[in-house]
């Protein structure tokens, strides 16, 4: 029973690594994700965090914004 219990732990890390942990590095928050890997409670923090300029998020956001903006004025 202990195993499954390590299994099912690994598991939610291995789904956080790939949602969370990859949302805080794409909002610019590089320190945040590298110490995430020991505390993961803080890629949750890089998550909610709202992006720094220049990131890719951030980018990403302002050409959507950008694009939404033509569709609806032509």
């Amino acid at each position: 029973m202990e195993w499954f219990l390590y299994f099912l732990l690994f598991m939610i890390y291995i789904s956080m690594l790939f949602t969370l942990c990859a949302s805080t590095f794409r909002k610019g928050y590089t320190i945040l994700g590298i110490i995430g890997i020991i505390l993961p409670f803080l890629w949750i923090v890089g998550a909610f965090l709202p992006a720094k300029p220049g990131s890719r998020a951030h980018i990403e956001r302002e050409a959507a914004a950008a694009q939404q903006i033509r569709d609806y004025s032509a």
